[in-house]
């Protein structure tokens, strides 16, 4: 089993990859929420060259990552996990929703913590908001994240399936809530009782900053609520709102060169 993980990983994580990206590319195009502002082939051509090169960068530097580290502990008998007699199912799904939890409260850290603000506001600097934005980082974001999973993951042991479980959810979930496609509002309702939502996250992307500073979560929904980060709505509404931030409006924000740059700015916001 553990070979056929480390054999399959990327195969599987690729496959759900494509899969939840066409299907939500297509929905943009035939029912779209907001009307784009930039050029579409201009911001896509940079956005995926940019998930491209961090995907290349972070199996150069982390060649097993997540998954590796998780078999490796589960070899030595490390984590919390290790001395629970539960079932494996059920330390499985308590493994996934403790991973969601340290997304949420990375998120956090990301935009209250200075130096690690310089790196994710590079995420927010897209003007619209689609599927490509949903892996839209900057690369060292990317390997910090890198680095917390895997600390998580030797402090917990979690099983390595539920390791692949999350990462596949945290991939869809990701392009799922970027992207812009329209919800009925019931539908809206009801999925982000348990998920974050387009309409949810969007809020997130707001250009005003106490919207900014809300809806943290990626997979579940329930975690702003708990820690009274969420806001149900824009106070622009969802076709009236600026996207991105105050002084990062040129478009030259979106090409791939110039997103890499952006911690370098003094600028702040």
């Amino acid at each position: 089993m553990n070979i056929f993980l480390i054999d399959n990983v990327v195969s599987i994580r690729f496959g759900f990859f494509m899969g939840i990206f066409l299907s939500m590319a297509l929905w943009e195009m035939i029912a779209p929420r907001r009307p784009l502002t930039q050029n579409k082939l201009t911001r896509w051509a940079n956005n995926l060259a940019l998930t491209s090169f961090n995907t290349l960068l972070a199996n150069l530097v982390f060649p097993a990552a997540a998954v590796g580290t998780a078999l490796y502990a589960e070899e030595k008998g490390w984590g919390l996990f290790q001395y629970m007699a539960a079932p494996g199912w059920l330390e499985g799904l308590a493994a996934i929703v403790l991973f969601d939890l340290v997304i949420y409260t990375q998120h956090v850290l990301f935009h209250r913590i200075p130096f690690l603000w310089r790196f994710h506001r590079m995420h927010h600097t897209d003007l619209d908001i689609d599927v490509t934005t949903g892996a839209r980082f900057h690369p060292v974001e990317i390997l910090l994240s890198v680095v917390i999973k895997m600390g998580v993951i030797i402090v917990l042991g979690p099983a390595a399936w539920s390791v692949i479980v999350f990462e596949i959810l945290l991939n869809t979930t990701s392009m799922f809530n970027h992207s812009d496609i329209l919800l009925h509002v019931k539908g809206d309702a009801m999925l982000r009782l348990l998920v974050v939502t387009p309409d949810m996250h969007r809020v997130h992307h707001s250009v005003i900053i106490r919207e900014t500073n809300s809806n943290y979560g990626f997979n579940f929904s329930w975690w702003d609520r708990i820690f009274s980060t969420y806001q149900a709505q824009p106070v622009a509404g969802h076709t009236g709102m600026t996207l991105g931030l105050a002084n990062y409006r040129e478009p030259k924000w979106l090409l791939f060169h110039w997103m890499l740059m952006v911690p370098l700015m003094r600028k702040e916001r």
